[in-house]
């Protein structure tokens, strides 16, 4: 899917309309486990289609966006206004090797950096939720923007997995 930043960002943001996101983040490895819970690995690591992901593959994808949404949020809620750098996540897939990873294990790392970034966001005070990052991309991102992305970055990839493994 060729989209741009801006259609991402409405994309994304439909997918959370009508959901609590922190309810959608909360449950979020826990619906994950039960998707590719008795999932045989070959299935997990079998792609849709070339140049598209496998379960496998958005496993690491998700352990990997939940660090860099860590950094992106202390960063913002030390230095508000702080410049965000993108990143681009087929060069992160091919670079980390996603289809080689073990997905018990992405799914583990994401569940705690997933409890961390949450536990952070729980502690801070309401007003730093509207500290924002200048994203390279997509511009001004508050706190509580970027966690309504993520809630919706979360909806997107769990209808993909759940798809993944509904397939013959």
């Amino acid at each position: 899917m060729n989209e741009t930043p801006q259609q991402y960002v409405a994309r994304i943001l439909g997918l959370i309309a009508g959901h609590e996101p922190m309810k959608v983040q909360r449950s979020t490895a826990d619906k994950l486990q039960k998707l590719t819970r008795g999932i045989p690995r070959k299935k997990l690591n079998r792609r849709p289609a070339p140049g598209k992901w496998s379960v496998t593959e958005i496993l690491a994808h998700l352990a990997e966006t939940e660090w860099v949404i860590g950094w992106r949020l202390r960063s913002i809620l030390n230095s508000n206004g702080i410049p965000i750098q993108a990143f681009d996540q087929d060069a992160w897939a091919q670079t980390s090797n996603y289809a080689k990873q073990d997905p018990r294990k992405s799914l583990a790392l994401f569940r705690i950096l997933r409890d961390a970034n949450l536990s952070l966001l729980k502690s801070i005070p309401k007003e730093k939720w509207e500290n924002y990052g200048m994203h390279a991309e997509r511009g001004q991102e508050s706190v509580a923007r970027i966690f309504q992305l993520i809630a919706g970055h979360d909806l997107n990839h769990l209808a993909q997995v759940a798809a993944l493994v509904a397939r013959k």
